[in-house]
């Protein structure tokens, strides 16, 4: 059985592990305030969940999903992450984040900075333009004509192929907007941003070519 670490037992986190157990996957999840702080999402997720800190959910992964919000100084167990692919669910938020000047300015998308902080793990932007949870309410079986689609960016083919088959595994079909400097077309704001509750994969691929750079003095 695959098993998934987890970093950030939020909203995104806590979902993802939901769909990810009742999907046959294993689970260890963390958050920053310790494992004994997670006791009631484990017993709701069952005997395929533990909690643990941080980097022991990285190191007990076959691959890792970042569900917190990059930091300008990293506290990512860099090492436990070490040649693993790691699917970043960030979206950069200023009210939230604060003003990050390589990123504001167009340089750098926050995807590529996580990369930067991870040079030894295989980064994928993902599930970042879902609200958590329509993982659940929004999932369909391959070929549903009402089935939705997600976008995944990265600098690594092998991490796209892995995000592919676990949208699939999910319910939902994959549009590739790599690489990473690509990312911010699915961004807040931006069309395949606002039309995340409707989009199929036709109209996924339209409106990442629709996005406008938005760049900030």
């Amino acid at each position: 059985m695959t098993t998934i670490g987890i970093i950030g037992a939020g909203e995104v986190g806590s979902q993802i592990a939901r769909v990810a157990i009742a999907t046959g996957y294993r689970v260890v999840i963390a958050n920053s305030r310790g494992p004994e702080t997670l006791n009631g999402l484990i017993a709701e997720l069952g005997g395929s969940a533990r909690a643990a800190y941080a980097a022991e959910a990285a190191a007990a992964g076959d691959f890792a999903i970042v569900a917190v919000p990059l930091k300008v100084v990293t506290d990512m167990p860099v090492e436990e992450l070490a040649g693993k692919i790691v699917l970043d669910t960030n979206n950069y938020m200023v009210w939230r984040d604060g003003n990050i000047p390589v990123i504001d300015s167009g340089e750098k998308t926050v995807h590529e900075l996580r990369q930067e902080q991870l040079p030894t793990s295989k980064v994928a932007k993902a599930f970042t333009h879902i609200q958590a949870p329509r993982l659940l309410t929004s999932a369909r079986p391959a070929g549903h004509p009402e089935r939705l689609a997600l976008s995944v960016s990265s600098d690594f083919p092998e991490a796209v192929e892995l995000v592919t088959r676990l949208y699939d595994q999910f319910g939902f079909d994959t549009v590739d907007n790599s690489p990473l400097r690509e990312s911010w077309r699915s961004g807040p704001g931006q069309p395949a941003w606002n039309r995340h509750a409707h989009q199929k994969r036709d109209e996924l691929i339209l409106n990442l070519k629709r996005a406008r750079r938005v760049t900030q003095a």
